[in-house]
Parts: C-alpha cells; sequence; structure tokens
C-alpha cells in the first residue's frame, strides 16, 4: 500500500512539473528598453492589426490564449490580461516576440522594430 501511495505521488509530482513552463531569461539590455513608439490610437490600431493577423490566431482575439490553435500547442500561450504578463517590461516583450522560443516564432525579419513596439502597445490595452 505504501509503495503504491508513494508511486502516485510521484507521478503527480512529476507530472506537475513536466506543466511548467521554462523560466524565459531576457538579457538586461532589454528589459532595460524603453519603447520609443509613442502610445496613440494609430498605434494602437496599428497594434491591433498586427496583433490580429500574427498572433490571434494562438493568443485569441482577446489575449486570453484561447486561440484556434491553442489547443495544438504544447504548452499555454498566456493571458495578456493578467498581471504576469502586464507586468513585463516592453523590453521584455520586444525579446520575446522579435527572437521567439519553442512554439512561439520569432518575428525577426518577419516584422520590422515598429510593428512589434505598435503590437506591444496594442497589449497593453488587454490589461483587465
Amino acid at each position: 500500500m505504501k509503495l503504491l501511495f508513494a508511486s502516485a505521488l510521484l507521478l503527480i509530482m512529476s507530472a506537475s512539473l513536466v506543466a511548467q513552463p521554462k523560466p524565459w531569461v531576457v538579457p538586461a539590455n532589454f528589459k532595460a528598453m524603453k519603447n520609443p513608439v509613442a502610445k496613440s490610437d494609430a498605434s494602437d490600431k496599428a497594434g491591433m492589426a498586427l496583433f490580429n493577423k500574427n498572433c490571434a490566431s494562438c493568443h485569441g482575439k482577446l489575449g486570453l490564449g484561447d486561440g484556434v490553435k491553442a489547443r495544438a500547442l504544447k504548452t499555454f500561450p498566456g493571458d495578456f490580461s493578467k498581471a504576469e504578463f502586464q507586468n513585463l517590461t516592453d523590453g521584455e516583450l520586444f525579446f520575446k516576440t522579435k527572437n521567439g522560443r519553442d512554439e512561439m516564432p520569432k518575428y525577426e525579419g518577419k516584422l520590422t522594430d515598429d510593428d512589434i513596439w505598435n503590437t506591444i502597445n496594442y497589449l497593453r490595452t488587454l490589461k483587465k
């Protein structure tokens, strides 16, 4: 009985470890970057169009991580409305978007830096 309990406990613990996303390390110089694109209605509108075209299929129309492709991903794409996301610096979001990792594609060479910054301005509007 003790062996069965210990086996079940080990299985549960290992499953919870697998489900945790690995930390995404962002270099300090990116963390400190400031968004050079001023926040404005025009920037938000441009960012929303870019988000809908490039991001919504995984992240969902409202950034809740519920896009049509999200179910096929190994990791949850994140909820952009939550404080955990909104507390990231603009520079951290820029780094992650530009460089990607794992299932998150890199947008370097696909979007201009200004496009990425406009998208970040739009993502700030998703805060709850």
